[in-house]
């Protein structure tokens, strides 16, 4: 073969592979938990699921969908919790038993189980906005989302900085997962800022009582009490509060577990 025949081939050889890169890596994106073996390097939704489980029996592990050392950290730590082999990857059986452990409602045996949340009332009121923007729970509103209603109007009126809030709580601006997770941690209802691909599969699917929360990879928003919270607000009257409603199309719609 010659060297111009050879040359051509190698260079269509390498178009063809540079071709199939984002389609791997798309369906790499789309894989359902369990139908591969995942360790460090991986990515995915599969591996956010993976994430979602780890902290749901008991070993907080942040959602992102980037099997990282931290991850592999955690999985460690299952791993140990539950006497299997300790290597920091998730094998096949491995995925079966995780998933079979949280299905069941175990939890992790070193720490006592959370208590049960007690019954919420239905929703019997709106939140009121009132005209300097800050937000007013209605009566009988649970003691949480009372809490998170005052957690919110204390930056409902800072300024948009990307990556705002996920480095520390207490910051000079905050995106709009980190103005959510703000929100969630001050009640007590979360730990790690979540992003907003995080959200979409952080607390429990469909609309809640009193919280609902939508999350899509590029934005995410929430409603509590009747009155959204959402970084879009702010543009126009300087509150991240809102009466009115915007489209749940595109988005994962959930709800903070008992909420």
């Amino acid at each position: 073969m010659s060297r111009r025949r050879t040359l051509g081939l190698g260079l269509w050889l390498m178009s063809a592979c540079l071709l199939l890169v984002p389609v791997a890596e798309a369906a790499a994106a789309k894989r359902v938990f369990g139908s591969r073996p995942l360790q460090q390097g991986s990515k995915g939704r599969d591996v956010r699921v993976l994430q979602d489980f780890l902290t749901r029996w008991g070993v907080l592990t942040r959602v992102d969908g980037v099997y990282g050392p931290v991850t592999a950290g955690r999985v460690r730590a299952w791993e140990r919790l539950t006497q299997r082999p300790i290597d920091g990857r998730m094998s096949l059986p491995d995925t079966v038993e995780l998933r079979r452990r949280v299905e069941n409602g175990e939890y992790r045996p070193d720490r006592p189980r959370p208590a049960a949340a007690a019954p919420v009332a239905p929703a019997t009121g709106r939140a009121t906005l009132l005209p300097d923007g800050t937000a007013v729970a209605p009566p009988g509103a649970p003691p949480v989302v009372v809490a998170m209603i005052a957690a919110a109007n204390e930056i409902h009126a800072f300024p948009y900085k990307y990556g705002g809030g996920h480095g520390r709580w207490n910051d000079s601006g905050y995106d709009c997962s980190g103005s959510m997770s703000y929100v969630l941690h001050d009640a007590g209802l979360l730990t790690t800022a979540l992003d907003s691909t995080g959200f979409m599969s952080w607390g429990q699917p469909g609309p809640g009582t009193w919280v609902t929360h939508y999350a899509n990879p590029g934005h995410s928003f929430m409603v509590i009490a009747g009155l959204r919270f959402d970084t879009s607000g702010r543009a126009e009257d300087n509150s991240r509060w809102d009466t009115t409603m915007r489209s749940s199309s595109g988005y994962t719609v959930r709800h903070p577990a008992g909420l």
